[in-house]
């Protein structure tokens, strides 16, 4: 993981100890068809999935994978109530890791590039944003993408599955430690 710069010095404030994310999140967060951007029987639905695997490679059993995403036409939704699942497609889903760290989303393919991916674990500081890429798309356009080195890049690639899903497995460090982004003001976009 990229080093990334510590918080400002605040004269006067003394500094208080870092508290890594979860595990509560895993039981506490999730909600009904929460991985579901929508519903399995959609015309052009595909399934989103993988496994988060920590730095031995070991899968996470109890990480959470946050998606946004365009809609199948590149339209990033702007609805609020992401959590209510009425038929209106949001562009939001959260999916918790089974006990062999994997996971799953029923969406479209956005018509743009990429979902934009957040993953909380046990013993992160904070969550981490990385992107989920679509095979076979014109990836050296990319201004993200063209800037990484070719075993980088592979790492934020989806890989399609012979039944047409999507597979995107999320390594948290090691040899294969998906490429993580930094937003440096603390917001992402």
């Amino acid at each position: 993981m990229p080093d990334l710069p510590g918080p400002p010095d605040l004269p006067g404030l003394p500094a208080t100890p870092g508290q890594t994310v979860g595990p509560f999140f895993h039981d506490a967060l999730p909600y009904e068809r929460d991985h579901e951007l929508v519903p399995p029987a959609t015309p052009g639905a595909v399934r989103l999935h993988g496994v988060v695997r920590d730095g031995a490679g070991e899968p996470v059993p109890d990480a959470l994978i946050e998606i946004r995403q365009a809609d199948a036409d590149g339209a990033v939704p702007e609805v609020e109530g992401s959590l209510v699942r009425d038929g209106g497609f949001t562009g939001w889903g959260r999916a918790a890791t089974d006990p062999s760290g994997r996971y799953s989303f029923t969406t479209v393919e956005p018509g743009g590039a990429f979902f934009a991916v957040v993953v909380f674990a046990r013993g992160l500081l904070d969550r981490l944003f990385t992107r989920a890429y679509l095979p076979g798309r014109d990836l050296d356009a990319d201004p993200l993408l063209s800037r990484l080195a070719p075993g980088d890049r592979e790492t934020l690639v989806a890989v399609r599955e012979p039944d047409g899903s999507l597979r995107f497995d999320v390594h948290l460090q090691g040899d294969r430690e998906t490429v993580f982004l930094s937003f440096p003001r603390g917001g992402a976009r």
